[in-house]
């Protein structure tokens, strides 16, 4: 067990809290946490009061209406076939790519919605620990929408992350083997007997389950053949287990040898000592920091183990630990883009981003839901920094801050929004109209709200207000002059909304402010 960290906490540290296991805060909604207490408040992100079912899915995921589409599919198929017969060779093979590229285009158009319906979720759930660990899924058992090219697959997917959140990894491992979206991945519907794809089987000792050097070549070889034989329906997701295309022979893997099949295969998996450390390294990789400490490793799967591999244990342990509150772990992680834009509009209290534009930031930050680089997921920390993407964040808190309010006489503020869409990832001019239209609509914050008229005679109080709201710390007396002295050079008459908005601008762009 990792040593606690004291029932008295700070406001600082409830923020490092609803920052790390969820997407930050209101300062009001830090407060509330912190009154909580330590434990009380890490129970509650634990056992959140909001149902898996809060948000109503896209209606396209309605079961009827998948059904229905997927017999007009069956039906359309049949019809294009009787068609063909009278076609010479050349207008057929233009017609079944007419069809294809109708088809491509409505799943195009569901995976950006089915993106946007989970952004939103991540912005607005009650949740947040809950939606943090999908997308720690997510990355952990990446999958992307890019091959699988099925969008009601993928929401489906990101609902069992869901439902086994802070659930038994074992158990979530099994039904991942088996998951419509997984299998079509990494071709394990292909994997027949004589004939085994060692794609999944590779994949699941060296990135799900046991991390590289605790495996073999001949295990994987081996283990491949028990994961034949599994079947999944392209149009429904309907997955099966055909004995026939199943090697039944005895197969060894690591160490032990049965008749396997791809769950016995997991069974055995789970018998490593490797398995109980894996996951808690990258959890603590995740939440805390890059490099996760032995001892710290050590402890963490003592419990994982112990616990039958379940995951709520040890987030408990971690969120209650003295090293999750050390001064060396607070404001020491590189946000993710998703990261980074959630956070930034629960900080300016904004519901959500213009139309569009969450996706087309992610595409230029390098993070974009249901389509990770590879299977073994995105790469963090320091590679979510370059010249480029740092510059593009800035762009895009230019744009959220300000909005399409007037540029003050200036070109540069009124091309703010824009700046923050150039480039935005090749998803077709009906993406880039909808972003567009949306953009010209967006306000930008309240910042009547946000920084109240009563504090604006002092630009002083209005840097330590925004200070509160954008770092919950001091982020050095150097770095707070610089924020003094550019408020009081913007101020005038008054303190305009306007100038409270470059405030936020200039805040948000330095590199303290991409830390959290």
């Amino acid at each position: 067990m990792l040593p606690k960290a004291k029932d008295e906490w700070t406001v600082e540290e409830a923020a490092h809290l609803v920052r790390r296991a969820g997407f930050g805060a209101s300062p009001q909604d830090i407060r509330e946490i912190h009154e909580l207490g330590r434990e009380k408040a890490v129970e509650s992100l634990l056992f959140p009061d909001e149902p898996l079912d809060a948000f109503e899915l896209p209606s396209w995921m309605d079961p009827g209406r998948l059904a229905e589409q997927m017999r007009e599919q069956m039906a359309a198929n049949r019809s294009m076939r009787d068609s063909e017969r009278s076609m010479s060779r050349e207008d057929a093979a233009e017609a079944r790519q007419k069809k294809l590229r109708e088809r491509q285009r409505e799943s195009r158009q569901r995976i950006v919605e089915g993106s946007q319906w989970w952004f939103d979720r991540m912005m607005t759930t009650r949740a947040p620990l809950r939606e943090k660990m999908v997308l720690f899924w997510h990355d952990h058992f990446a999958t992307s929408a890019q091959k699988v090219k099925n969008p009601a697959l993928m929401l489906k997917q990101n609902d069992l992350f869901r439902a086994h959140a802070f659930g038994n990894f074992k158990h979530l491992t099994q039904q991942v083997l088996k998951d419509p979206a997984m299998m079509l991945y990494l071709d394990v519907q292909t994997s027949k007997k004589g004939k085994p794809n060692e794609n999944f089987a590779r994949e699941v000792m060296e990135l799900f389950t046991l991390g590289e050097g605790n495996y073999t070549e001949q295990d994987v070889k081996e283990a491949a053949r028990a994961f034949t034989g599994y079947t999944v329906n392209r149009l429904n997701g309907n997955v099966g287990h055909a004995g026939f295309q199943w090697d039944g022979g005895r197969k060894t893997v690591l160490g032990q040898t049965g008749r396997f099949d791809g769950e016995d295969v997991i069974d055995v998996l789970f018998e490593q000592s490797a398995a109980a450390e894996y996951l808690p390294s990258k959890l603590w990789a995740f939440f805390v920091e890059d490099e996760p400490p032995a001892v710290i490793v050590k402890d963490l799967a003592r419990t994982f183990r112990e616990g039958g591999f379940e995951i709520e244990p040890v987030l408990r342990e971690i969120f209650l630990s003295r090293a999750f509150y050390d001064s060396t772990v607070i404001r020491n992680q590189i946000k993710s883009p998703v990261q980074f834009l959630i956070q930034m509009c629960k900080e300016l209290e904004v519901d959500g981003l213009p139309r569009g534009y969450a996706l087309t930031s992610q595409e230029q930050l390098g993070q974009t839901l249901f389509r990770p680089p590879n299977v073994a997921g995105w790469d963090w920390g320091r590679a979510w920094i370059s010249t480029n993407t740092l510059l593009t964040r800035y762009n895009i808190a230019g744009a959220v801050t300000k909005g399409a309010q007037p540029a003050q006489g200036t070109e540069e503020d009124g091309g703010s929004m824009m700046m923050g869409m150039a480039n935005a990832g090749g998803r077709g001019a009906m993406l880039e109209r909808m972003v567009q239209r949306s953009m010209s609509q967006w306000e930008g914050p309240d910042y009547e709200k946000l920084v109240p008229r009563s504090l604006r005679e002092d630009p002083e109080a209005v840097v330590d207000s925004l200070i509160e709201r954008l770092f919950q710390a001091d982020p050095g007396p150097k770095q707070r002059a610089a924020f003094v002295d550019y408020a009081k050079a913007k101020k005038g008459v008054v303190f305009t909304n306007h100038e409270v908005a470059e405030l936020c601008h200039l805040m948000m762009s330095t590199p303290h402010y991409q830390l959290t």
